[in-house]
């Protein structure tokens, strides 16, 4: 019964997300069961990465996690791009990051750190990893900084915004070069090099084929749930009072990283802290230093450029995630109670912009 449950529900909910959007259900109503169908299309998406991942590799599957579980934001960031809703945009790419950093690592560690007393990864990844979001944090506090202190003309800002968008591209790039490739050993996770088996390791759910099928369709279904869930924000934030800056960067980030949750949480208990790691601060990452460079493009296919200039809330936000996310997991080692201060700041910033 266990067993048929939840694909039971996920089908259910899809069905009546898709029978709401096209039946014009209220929107409130609309939006409840997107965000439920999401978060358990999310889940689907979850597992079947986690299934890929096991036939990939761990380094390369904690990439693919991230990947197909930011499918979701991408998709939903791109839907809001061609409405021309850039605040959200914006708002919803800092939610995206600071709940990687501090809701999904925080979780992770915290649930992971309960079960096994100490868990350790690759402190060599542990420090690119921090090198890069400081890259991140670089690539957005410049541009800032310079266009609200300089007047610049409209098409100075967007070619400004289109080279930075281009570097950091180049950047990520090449991130996945040296860490996929040329240096692949060298960030190996240390659980793959030891001699111990891993507790409660078991095998896939579903065969190689059947995995990556699963993988295409969860990927599609969240991009049609994702589009379902856009058209219902605007009468969101309008009827609940809410501002664009908390939706984008709460609502929408927590319903999309439903996907990382789920994985990032499971490897986490099975003492895979460095694949945990990886999906967390791999995925805050390539928002960073690939999505929202690619929708900086995007926007100009549109027609409707957008800046690469985010508000002092949002960059303060970044950058305060990151210094956290980045003394924490510095040293290679995570402990139950360095979570919850991962997740003791992200209340504080989720009340902040609640209040905005």
């Amino acid at each position: 019964m266990k067993k048929y449950l939840s694909p039971g529900l996920l089908i259910l909910f899809f069905v009546l997300s898709a029978i709401g959007h096209y039946a014009h259900w209220p929107a409130t109503l609309e939006f409840f069961i997107a965000a439920i169908a999401v978060i358990f299309v999310a889940g689907f998406l979850g597992k079947a990465t986690e299934s890929v991942a096991h036939y990939a590799g761990q380094r390369l599957g904690g990439f693919l996690n991230a990947t197909f579980g930011n499918a979701a934001e991408l998709i939903i960031a791109i839907l809001l791009v061609k409405e021309g809703l850039f605040d959200m945009v914006k708002a919803s790419i800092t939610g995206s990051i600071i709940g990687n950093l501090l809701l999904v690592l925080g979780l992770s560690l915290f649930a992971g750190g309960l079960k096994f007393k100490v868990q350790k990864y690759n402190v060599t990844l542990a420090g690119m990893n921090g090198s890069l979001m400081i890259v991140a944090i670089i690539a957005l506090f410049v541009p800032a900084i310079f266009l609200n202190t300089h007047v610049l003309h409209e098409e100075d800002r967007n070619s400004l915004s289109l080279v930075v968008a281009g570097i950091l591209i180049v950047a990520y790039l090449l991130w996945l070069v040296f860490s996929m490739i040329t240096h692949k050993n060298y960030l190996a996770d240390v659980t793959e090099s030891g001699d111990q088996e891993l507790p409660h390791e078991h095998e896939p759910a579903w065969s190689k084929k059947k995995s990556i099928l699963y993988l295409v369709v969860a990927t599609v279904m969240v991009a049609l749930v994702s589009e379902w869930l856009v058209h219902t924000l605007d009468t969101l934030t309008s009827r609940f009072g809410l501002s664009e800056l908390f939706v984008g960067a709460f609502v929408v980030a927590i319903v999309g990283n439903a996907a990382e949750h789920s994985a990032a949480i499971m490897l986490a208990m099975k003492n895979k802290i460095g694949a945990a790691v990886e999906i967390a601060v791999g995925s805050s990452l390539q928002i960073a230093l690939f999505v929202a460079p690619v929708l900086i493009f995007v926007s100009h296919l549109f027609g409707k450029p957008m800046d690469i200039v985010f508000t002092v809330i949002e960059l303060a936000a970044i950058g305060v995630s990151v210094f956290i996310a980045k003394s924490i997991t510095q040293d290679g080692q995570t402990n139950w109670y360095e979570g919850f201060l991962l997740l003791a700041v992200y209340l504080i910033l989720g009340v902040s912009f609640f209040l905005v």
